[in-house]
Parts: structure tokens; sequence; C-alpha cells
């Protein structure tokens, strides 16, 4: 594959580090849009630029891909709720206007997208072909945050949603889901039968890069391995791996207590497969849980 110079997103975060670490060590060139560049050190490989950049000072961009967004981990509050929303539509429409300024338009663009597009279900099965949205908060901000992308398909931009699972590794979700379970009060979380569409961060940013790479991948990708766990085993598994009884059941109503609309994110779920990875050849790193989760800690 050709060198490319990626124009990244939410390349400060958990996911956009680990994913600018694997494309510069494939010697593409990353411009990395970020609201304080001056706290960053340019690199041969990484280059960092704010929010008021001038596109025309850009070199040919080849590929945009976007993962900003106002973490999800934290009380919902109104203020919080219209942070998660505006901070992924507002960042999702300056990349689209940026995009209509290039005079080479990048071959492809990727947005962060979510598996929350589903809604909440025991006892359905999602695939990218499953296209009725939920009704919740998270469905809403999701279709709204597609459809901001969609603006570069209609450019004739090739464009990929990669709807994210609960992504594991060393930040975003497990830290919390962990915490319980290190200090031995590790359990179901409610009935514990709602499903946890998980992934290990190394298949997220290979699934990236293997969108980068294959023109035939457009739409809707869901960036989940192929064998979800409902949360009662999920846990089971967890405290297992890190040698701690598994016994303490955590009420739903103490996590809506706790910490409020979010605990919609740990008490309730949905069964997502990756039928257009799998479909594409894609082949997972972490298709077993126990497998990803003992990587992770036992490092």
């Amino acid at each position: 594959m050709s060198t490319l110079n990626v124009l990244l997103t939410g390349g400060t975060g958990f996911v956009g580090q680990h994913l600018t670490t694997e494309l510069t060590k494939q010697d593409h060139h990353v411009y990395i849009l970020t609201r304080f560049p001056e706290k960053h050190l340019d690199t041969s490989s990484c280059t960092f630029i704010g929010y008021d950049h001038n596109v025309s000072d850009l070199s040919v961009i080849h590929a945009v891909i976007n993962l900003a967004g106002e973490s999800l981990f934290g009380y919902w509050s109104k203020k919080k709720k219209q942070a998660i929303e505006t901070s992924r539509l507002n960042t999702t429409q300056l990349l689209i206007d940026w995009m209509k300024q290039m005079f080479q338009k990048p071959s492809v663009f990727i947005s962060g997208s979510a598996i929350g597009f589903y809604g909440t279900s025991e006892d359905i099965i999602f695939t990218e072909e499953s296209t009725k949205p939920g009704d919740d908060f998270l469905a809403h901000v999701v279709v709204e945050w597609e459809k901001t992308a969609s603006q570069a398909a209609d450019m004739g931009i090739r464009t990929v949603y990669t709807r994210f699972g609960v992504i594991l590794g060393e930040a975003g979700a497990l830290p919390y889901m962990g915490l319980p379970v290190k200090l031995f009060a590790g359990g179901k979380i409610g009935n514990g039968e709602q499903w946890v569409s998980w992934v290990h961060v190394e298949d997220v940013v290979h699934l990236i890069l293997f969108c980068l790479q294959n023109e035939q991948v457009t739409g809707p990708i869901n960036v989940t391995a192929p064998n979800p766990k409902r949360n009662k085993d999920f846990t089971k598994i967890l405290a297992h791996v890190l040698k701690r009884p598994h016994w303490l059941p955590t009420p739903s109503v103490l996590m809506r207590i706790s910490i409020g609309e979010m605990s919609h994110l740990i008490t309730k779920g949905q069964y997502v497969l990756p039928k257009k990875a799998e479909v594409n050849n894609y082949t997972f790193a972490y298709p077993d849980v126990e497998h990803a989760l003992k990587q992770i800690f036992q490092k």
C-alpha cells in the first residue's frame, strides 16, 4: 500500500493513540486535528493542527478518519448529553466543510459511530442489515452523526461508519467494568442477561485499517467481535482472569441511582455481529473474550 496522508480527529484519545502508532508504523503521515496543537510535539510522521487551520495549507489528504467525541462515561446531566451530541456533530460537520474546500478530495472518509444505533434488546440479533434504529438517546445521536457524515458520500467520497461496540483495552470501558471485580465486589449487573458486544482495541485498529485499504467496504460496519457475551458470563470470565470472586450482583436500580441514564450502557445491551467484516474476510485477532482479557490484564 502506498504512503498516505491521513487526517485524524480523536488522535490523542484511547483508540486514536493506538491507531496513530499503527499508521506511522506503516509509514503513513498522520495529521492530528486537536483543540490544543501547541501541547504536542510534531514528529517526522505526525503533525498536530488546530481547528482554525487553513485547509489550503494542508498537503493532499488521502483519507480522513473521524474518532472525535465527548466521552460517554460520567453522569448524563442535560449538559453532558448535549456535549455528547454536539461534539460529534460539530466535528463531523467541520470535516465535511474542510473536504468541500479540498481541490483533491480524499478517497475515503471513515467516521466513528456506535452500535448504540440499534437500540437495546435481549433477543434480537443485529447486523449491518438491521436498518431500523433504536428510540433512545444514543440511537438518536448515532443517527444524526451518520447523517452528518453521509454528506461525504454525496461528494463522491467512499464513506464508512465504524459502529464500535464495547472496546476492551487499558482505557475506555474496561477499567470501569473491572474495578468492582478488583475490589472483590464483582458479579453480574441486574439480571445479567443483557448482551455485551465487545471488541479488543487491537481489532478496532486493524478493522479501521481494513476499511481504509478495502475499497469495497462502504456504509456501516460493526466493529465488534463475533462472539458477544451475556453480562453474567462476561463478568464471570473477567473475575476468573483477575483471579477474584464473582459473587455480588449489582441491582440495576443502584446503577441508575449512581450514574443516571448512562446506566443504560451497562444494564441494557444488544447482540451485534460483525457480518460485513466477516463477509469481507477480516480475521479477528481476538474472537474469544477470555483470550482478549488475558492479553490486556496479564501483560
